[in-house]
């Protein structure tokens, strides 16, 4: 059982029952099949505090995290998305919740692991969101709020989300290539595996003169996208849902 597997950007929400469904369905397969599951953020479309999941859908999701938790290690990021999940959410469902940032280690080599839109540093619009959503006294003040008032709020920052991303380049929406130099550089690590762009692919380059990696994983829509290390080799592909 060394297979190791890594998912992100599944924007899970009532909108998409068939990702749902496709998730729940490969947590059926994977479940005591692989050495470890880790989802590198945005595995929901939105988490306005763990009081939401005991809504009927997510509690379904979160249920279906327990059973497989209970057979194989499950690791959870948080993304741009869902970055209140919680403790709460934690218990619920048998998951770590990792830091960004995460160092793990792989046939005895270092792998860094992010969600990836602190990479994006060229996005200023978003990395000052992103700094103030991530500050404590923001969090505190919504998560005071009704869970109507919240969902409210997430709906409008979504639609505001949205409407940006028409006006920007898809060079700015991209990640920074100086940003993740930095950041490989600083977690002394020659291989990268983050979400967030949408963008899969594998990316070869050189880190103070040696080769490196930077591995972006695919979001999940009308199919998924699995990373697989397996043998000292990683293996990026689509898969149904």
């Amino acid at each position: 059982m060394s297979r190791t597997l890594f998912i992100s950007d599944l924007h899970l929400c009532a909108q998409r029952p068939l990702v749902t469904r496709g998730l729940l369905r490969r947590l059926d397969q994977w479940a005591g099949d692989v050495a470890a599951l880790y989802i590198l953020g945005d595995l929901f479309e939105h988490w306005v505090g763990d009081d939401v999941w005991r809504e009927p859908g997510t509690q379904e999701i979160v249920a279906a995290l327990h059973t497989f938790s209970q057979q194989t290690p499950l690791f959870v990021m948080h993304g741009n998305r869902d970055f209140l999940l919680g403790a709460e959410f934690a218990n619920a469902s048998g998951g770590q919740l990792i830091p960004e940032g995460t160092v793990i280690h792989l046939g005895g080599e270092p792998v860094l692991l992010l969600h990836g839109d602190d990479l994006c540093s060229d996005d200023t619009d978003h990395q000052h969101w992103r700094t103030q959503v991530r500050s404590a006294d923001w969090q505190h003040a919504f998560l005071s709020k009704s869970l109507p008032e919240r969902l409210a709020i997430a709906g409008e920052l979504r639609r505001r989300s949205e409407a940006g991303k028409k006006t920007k380049s898809a060079q700015i929406m991209d990640v920074n290539p100086d940003a993740v130099r930095a950041a490989m550089r600083g977690a002394g690590v020659r291989t990268l595996i983050h979400g967030h762009t949408h963008r899969p692919a594998r990316h070869a380059l050189e880190l103070d003169g040696r080769s490196a990696e930077r591995i972006v994983l695919g979001d999940w829509d009308a199919q998924g996208w699995v990373l697989e290390w397996r043998d000292g080799e990683f293996d990026l592909r689509a898969c149904e849902i």
